[in-house]
């Protein structure tokens, strides 16, 4: 099983998170293990991104929210949980 690995930033966020909703932080580690299992398929419809994020995935947390993840050999990398990509 690949190693989870958080970026400062998105530890920063997930503690924002347990402050506040609770249920982010739970549909966030559902979606972490989902891409343990699957990380090119599955729940909160997976994207492949393009230009500067070429090489990184994003799934859906809610209407408002993306995890975006990049996936080596031995690691998952998360780099943001907050926001959108695009902003």
């Amino acid at each position: 099983m690949k190693t989870i690995v958080f970026a400062p930033e998105a530890i920063h966020q997930m503690q924002q998170f347990k402050s506040g909703n609770q249920k982010l932080v739970f549909k966030i580690f559902e979606l972490i293990e989902n891409i343990q299992q699957t990380p090119f398929s599955g729940i909160g419809k997976p994207e492949a991104l393009k230009g500067n994020l070429s090489g990184f995935w994003s799934r859906r947390i809610n209407h408002e929210h993306r995890l975006v993840y990049q996936i080596s050999n031995e690691h998952i990398y998360i780099y943001s949980c907050m926001g959108h990509y695009s902003e």
